[in-house]
């Protein structure tokens, strides 16, 4: 085993060996494999071998189709038989419900360039001749479904990646990792020592036992999965007969079974509801190729839908029940990428699918080591989305309810309870007995929308029971004062003697003097957005970012990487450190100068001044800007402080009809202005022209910031793409994100978010479109729910056009 590496890759299971593989193509050879057993020993030896197109983040999707799209690559040039076999497959729906839910599927996949198509029942029992129609309302076909040999295809990978110079050592236990004073990492195991610049934990089962050898605890957790094989069934060799083909693959979602042929008979998986974790605190390490027990009354429910649903498995047995350890992320999605704190140390894992995923996670965590940029917008899947209140304890709560979930609808207005309350800001249990209904944003629990008592969200694709309420709390900002909770956003203290040079060169805008503030785009080396702030430059010479909450992690991760080595910046996310609330409407200032010393009148505080004040008894930090387009506040506060600030500024509020407004009516009030978002509008696959922040961006300025050079290029060129803002005709539901815009008949773009904005009365919907499309204003079409709505171009904000754009990160 050699003495020192560029690469250390931990883990032997299809992960590891796709992210050895892609480091290998790339130019990165001097890269080794460390395996505490054979190759495969974990979970990839026993999976089912299934395969699809389909996922919830369009991002991850193209990845996924990549990946599928990759193995005749790995085959040719390994010389290894993958056992891939490309059969398409049938996702079924047996409510009305799941067929609206089908419907955004196939929308968003006329974009991705999936071929799917909406057919009958009727139509899927004749593609998959297994099924009983009458229990199904409606399908979907996908041609590139597939299943495939895993042992096969993580040899592949192994094998093609040492032809490309990489090594794989087997029987090779990693026992410890220390980071050195030069960086470097010593990894230590039952055969010597790999000095390594860069280490990946791809350890499966065992990455929280590697993540732990470095002070880390990463939130997966191991579930017991089980799927059946059959006897051979006269069913399937009729089909293989008539058809020369293998029996399709199909999805029955609400009987949470996944369906496929396995040799003379099928095979049949199941996310049970009476889920089982697995080694729930440490993974032993003797561990290997080893099944668990089956526990068939645990699935017994589950049988029984699939029974009735695919009638020929009544006549048939079972041969074999394979039970073994998946590992599972609180949401489903991979733990990809670096780790904040710890340079050169990158991880990927609870990649669940990885028969699906692995690839793209190796080809995104490959890039991102090689040039700094995974190359994709990968934040589902990235480890910054989760910080340290993801405890263990957490993670298995929301892992067990994901798990019973993996096939259940997830509602647009459906917000899940395990885990939560977790983080609460000191004022919560006031707008709880005020009727809040709470979501959840990093962990934090922000109010949605208020209830009166007895109403409560039903949820639904259309519109829902909190129509009306969010339409009263928009009416009550845009004619009289609404108070808002906005402690969701991440707050970053930046000070020091280089806090301005570094500034200048970190944020793509003109810094504000002192006592203002401004927006400020923040971009990568290829000058596309890596972030969108609000800056504020306080009078002693303090500085405040104001930027997206789930993104904490994220771009505190980017500002480490990026601070300089003497000590002259220091930045600190101040997270419940500073808690806030916003006031907006035409009576805002009437309220602020009720409980404020300060001269509030537009002279003396116009827009965009930020200043300390007291308010009522408490000092804070107030903000003359609001997301909603309207006057307003944002109020920040030491948390000791919130509750008084907000009863003062209720009490304040009565005489001018002051009332509460949650995250709903805030998304209403900022579709009437065509204000973007972080994640949504404003993502790193996007340049500032693309996305229309050029306005923020200073060119001309004197400092060389991170992707000037892109950025100019970019705007000489034009980029691809731009934002648009559209107002269509919709019926009884409005868009939410990711749905078809057409033009001219052909589909040439995609939702990013939008809503009922509820003061102009209308359905309102922004996203990309090529830019030779961009300055049409009709002749454009958004597909809903399997319809395709007449949509205009809103190029004026439907809400006080005149006034100067005052927008604020969401």
């Amino acid at each position: 085993m050699k003495s020192h590496a560029q690469v250390v890759v931990i883990g032997g299971g299809v992960v590891g060996c796709s992210v050895l593989f892609h480091l290998a193509r790339a130019g990165w050879t001097d890269v080794v494999l460390l395996e505490r057993d054979e190759l495969t020993s974990g979970s990839t030896w026993h999976a089912a071998g299934g395969m699809h197109t389909i996922n919830g983040d369009p991002n991850v999707a193209k990845l996924q189709k990549y990946t599928i799209e990759l193995y005749k690559e790995i085959e040719a040039l390994s010389g290894q038989a993958t056992g891939v076999h490309i059969t398409g497959g049938v996702l079924l729906a047996a409510t009305e419900a799941r067929m609206d839910w089908l419907r955004g599927v196939v929308a968003k996949g006329r974009y991705l360039g999936l071929d799917l198509e909406e057919i009958s029942a009727e139509e899927a029992h004749r593609l998959m001749p297994l099924l009983d129609p009458k229990q199904f309302v409606g399908a979907v076909r996908n041609s590139e479904d597939g299943h495939l040999d895993p042992s096969g295809v993580t040899h592949a990978y192994a094998k093609a990646a040492r032809k490309l110079g990489a090594e794989v050592e087997r029987f090779t236990k990693v026992e410890d990792i220390q980071q050195q004073a030069d960086g470097t990492w010593r990894v230590i195991t039952n055969k010597g020592e790999v000095v390594a610049e860069h280490v990946v934990n791809a350890g499966g089962l065992w990455a929280r036992e590697v993540g732990r050898m470095v002070g880390l605890e990463l939130p997966v957790l191991a579930m017991e999965h089980m799927y059946l094989i059959t006897e051979d069934m006269p069913e399937v060799a009729e089909v293989n007969r008539t058809t020369g083909k293998e029996v399709i693959h199909a999805v029955d979602f609400d009987g949470e079974l996944y369906l496929r042929q396995e040799r003379g008979g099928m095979l049949m998986g199941t996310y049970e509801k009476a889920n089982k974790p697995w080694s729930e605190f440490s993974t032993p390490w003797n561990f290997g190729h080893e099944l668990l027990e089956p526990d068939i009354d645990r699935i017994a429910p589950s049988l029984e839908v699939g029974f009735r649903h695919f009638p020929a498995f009544q006549n048939t047995g079972i041969k074999q029940i394979i039970n073994g350890p998946f590992t599972f992320a609180p949401d489903g999605n991979p733990l990809v990428g670096p780790v904040r704190g710890l340079p050169g140390f990158w991880v990927a894992c609870g990649v669940m699918a990885g028969f699906s995923q692995g690839g793209g996670v190796g080809l995104a965590l490959s890039n991102w080591m090689i040039h700094g940029d995974p190359g994709f917008d990968i934040f589902a899947m990235d480890v910054a989305r989760y910080g340290d209140w993801a405890s263990m304890r957490y993670t298995n709560a929301k892992v067990r309810e994901n798990y019973s979930r993996r096939f259940s609808i997830r509602f647009p207005n459906e917000e899940l309870p395990a885990g939560r309350p977790l983080r609460t800001t000191p004022i919560y249990d006031l707008l709880a007995a005020r009727g809040a209904q709470f979501g959840v944003a990093f962990g934090l629990e922000v109010p949605l929308w208020y209830a009166p008592q007895g109403a409560k969200d039903e949820f639904s694709w259309r519109r829902s029971s909190d129509f009306t309420h969010v339409a009263k709390e928009v009416t009550t900002v845009r004619e009289r004062v609404g108070l808002g909770e906005i402690s969701s956003y991440a707050k970053y203290r930046v000070t020091g003697e280089g806090a301005e040079a570094w500034l200048d060169g970190m944020l793509a805008c003109k810094l504000p003097k002192p006592g203002r503030m401004t927006l400020a785009p923040m971009l990568k080396e290829d000058g596309k957005l890596i972030g969108d702030f609000s800056l504020a430059r306080l009078d002693d010479g303090e500085w405040l970012i104001l930027g997206s909450g789930i993104a904490e992690q994220y771009h505190m991760r980017w500002f480490e990487q990026h601070l300089p080595a003497d000590g002259s910046v220091r930045v600190e996310a101040l997270g419940l450190k500073l808690t806030g609330l916003s006031i907006a409407g035409p009576k805002a200032r009437d309220v602020m100068a009720k409980v404020a010393r300060d001269d509030v009148s537009s002279a003396a505080f116009p827009f965009m001044a930020i200043r300390r004040m007291d308010i009522g008894m408490t000092p804070c930090i107030v903000g003359r800007v609001s997301y909603t387009g309207d006057l307003g506040y944002e109020i920040w506060m030491a948390p000791e402080y919130q509750r008084h600030v907000f009863q003062t500024l209720l009490e304040a509020g009565e005489e001018f009809g002051i009332g509460l407004f949650g995250g709903r009516a805030l998304n209403a009030l900022r579709l009437e202005k065509n204000y973007g978002s972080w994640a949504r509008e404003y993502r790193p696959i996007y340049g500032p022209v693309e996305a229309g922040l050029d306005r923020f961006v200073a060119y001309s300025k004197e400092a060389d910031f991170i992707g000037k050079q892109a950025a100019l290029a970019e705007r000489k060129a034009g980029g691809k793409y731009r934002l648009r803002a559209f107002v269509m005709e919709a019926v009884d539901a409005d868009v939410i994100g990711d749905e078809a815009i057409w033009h001219g008949g052909t589909v040439v773009g995609w939702v990013t978010s939008g809503g009922y904005a509820h003061n102009a009365r209308k359905s309102v919907a922004l996203g990309y479109v090529p830019k030779e499309v961009a300055d049409a204003v009709s002749g454009f079409e958004i597909e809903l729910l399997g319809r395709r709505n007449k949509a205009e171009v809103q190029c004026t904000p439907l809400f006080d056009s005149a006034r100067q754009f005052n927008r604020v990160l969401l």
